[in-house]
């Protein structure tokens, strides 16, 4: 048996100071075309773009790092790569840290990225890959051996 998904319904990040992050993920949500649905002292969510994001108030003594179990990086699907240079420009504009600007990488033929920081050092990425990237039957699963231990470094 099967079970057949239909996309992330939603994510919701715990981040050391929601204060300092609820404007970063207002305007990022707000360009992904998402409408707040929940903005409180303990919590910020949007939904739209068939998702919802969410940011929501942790331990202020533990900060975030992305080795640590839990979340590594949280990655956005782009229409196109106009919107990948689009993302860049809007991080920088929300006090965001870009971790790296815009790239190809191997994950995938055309793999396209950016990969930034909310204020708090959440990661977050926004990509776009062609077609059907690695789901299209001509790609050979799993990858090489090579370029899995390429895409498996720090």
């Amino acid at each position: 048996m099967a079970i057949e998904i239909n996309g992330v319904a939603h994510v919701i990040v715990t981040v050391q100071e929601l204060d300092k992050v609820r404007e970063f993920y207002r305007g990022l949500t707000q360009a992904f075309a998402m409408e707040c649905l929940v903005d409180t002292e303990k919590m910020f969510y949007a939904v739209g773009s068939r998702t919802g994001l969410g940011a929501r108030q942790g331990r202020k003594e533990v900060p975030y790092n992305q080795y640590n179990a839990g979340l590594h990086h949280l990655c956005f699907r782009a229409r196109n790569e106009e919107s990948i240079e689009e993302v860049t420009q809007l991080v920088g504009s929300l006090g965001g840290n870009i971790v790296h600007g815009p790239q190809k990488d191997e994950w995938a033929p055309g793999y396209y990225s950016v990969l930034f920081e909310d204020p708090c050092g959440t990661r977050l990425e926004v990509n776009y890959v062609p077609g059907k990237g690695n789901l299209d039957k001509e790609i050979e699963l799993p990858l090489s051996d090579e370029v899995q231990r390429k895409l498996s470094t720090d």
